[in-house]
């Protein structure tokens, strides 16, 4: 069974150790995740504190911009976007490894506690019931603090997440409580 997790595109390209799971996954990433990899790529700031690994990660954000603007890919992230919270069909990274996109579309249910993105993040997670997967320790403090129904991991605990990790129905569950 593929593992899912909801994840910001830029994670992807950041962390290389998401490419090679022990298990399939579906990485879910909201639509606007992936046009922020535009802004990163091109922008001023650097992505990394260290210049070299910046360079690198830089390389890894336009490889993946490549993959989501091959003409296969980009006419099923386009299908998705024609109705909110469609899912795309999935693009194939690996045998292991695929994406869904989602047309999230943020709402003002948390849009004073998180920024558009995280709010987006949180919202896809809560409706396909799916876990985040983050590594920004402030935004799962405030999903602590928020008391948001959903399942987050840590960046550091991605290989559990694969192998252990809950399952749909156990997150249903969960949200039940």
């Amino acid at each position: 069974m593929r593992r899912r997790f909801v994840i910001e595109a830029v994670m992807v390209a950041t962390y290389g150790q998401l490419l090679v799971p022990s298990r399939p996954v579906d990485f879910v990433l909201p639509y606007s995740t992936i046009m922020e990899l535009y802004d990163m790529k091109d922008g001023p700031e650097p992505v990394m504190d260290d210049p070299e690994d910046d360079k690198h990660v830089k390389s890894k954000i336009q490889e993946l911009i490549a993959f989501f603007e091959d003409p296969f890919n980009r006419k099923k992230i386009e299908r998705s976007l024609q109705m909110p919270w469609r899912e795309s069909s999935p693009l194939l990274l690996s045998e292991m490894v695929q994406f869904t996109v989602v047309h999230a579309v943020d709402n003002a249910q948390y849009g004073e506690y998180f920024d558009p993105i995280e709010t987006e993040l949180l919202l896809t997670s809560m409706k396909l019931s799916v876990p985040l997967l983050s590594d920004q320790f402030e935004f799962q403090d405030k999903l602590l603090e928020a008391e948001v129904p959903v399942q987050v991991y840590d960046i550091e605990d991605y290989e559990f997440a694969v192998e252990q990790g809950i399952t749909a129905s156990d997150f249903e569950s969960m949200r039940d409580l």
